[in-house]
């Protein structure tokens, strides 16, 4: 650009993103001794004013209230509770069974194998048994929903430190 072009010639060779189309030069140029047309000094562009801060308590208390997150507990609570009512009941029959029917417990089902011993194994199987039903309804079920309410909740407490991480 030669040194008696003016910003005509400047913004044509920027094409869109020239002098008279950057917001930064708009903004901070407008009222340092411009003419509004009328021989007048042009108003001062009013500052912009910022979004209200909220803070990293009111987000997450928003998230908490939000039914996203609500969905996501009670999607968590419908498995939860049955199961564990469902083992619980499990676990005491066992407990109550032994202590008062010894007899019907050392019943021999195969060779030294009796009922005791068969209902003691099945424990550990319906352990394993909850322990991936839990996992399978986590990942069907609540998993992707919970990963989205986090990814909000970050991004949102991400804009109040700054967009720094």
């Amino acid at each position: 650009m030669d040194k008696h072009d003016g910003r005509e010639a400047a913004q044509t060779r920027a094409g869109d993103r020239g002098v008279l189309g950057d917001p930064w030069y708009d903004a901070l140029a407008s009222g340092w001794g411009e003419l509004d047309g009328t021989g007048a000094p042009a108003p001062a562009v009013p500052p912009q004013t910022a979004p209200p801060e909220r803070s990293a308590a009111a987000i997450y208390l928003e998230v908490q209230r939000s039914a996203a997150f609500q969905e996501v507990r009670s999607r968590y609570r419908r498995f939860v509770i049955p199961a564990a009512a469902v083992f619980f009941t499990w676990y005491l029959a066992y407990i109550v069974t032994a202590t008062t029917a010894p007899g019907l417990m050392g019943r021999p089902v195969v060779g030294a194998v009796n009922v005791a011993m068969l209902a003691g194994l099945g424990q550990f199987l319906s352990t394993f048994l909850l322990t991936w039903l839990y996992s399978r309804h986590a990942r069907l079920r609540r998993d992707r929903a919970a990963l989205e309410l986090r990814w909000d909740t970050q991004e949102m407490t991400r804009v109040i430190e700054g967009g720094r991480r």
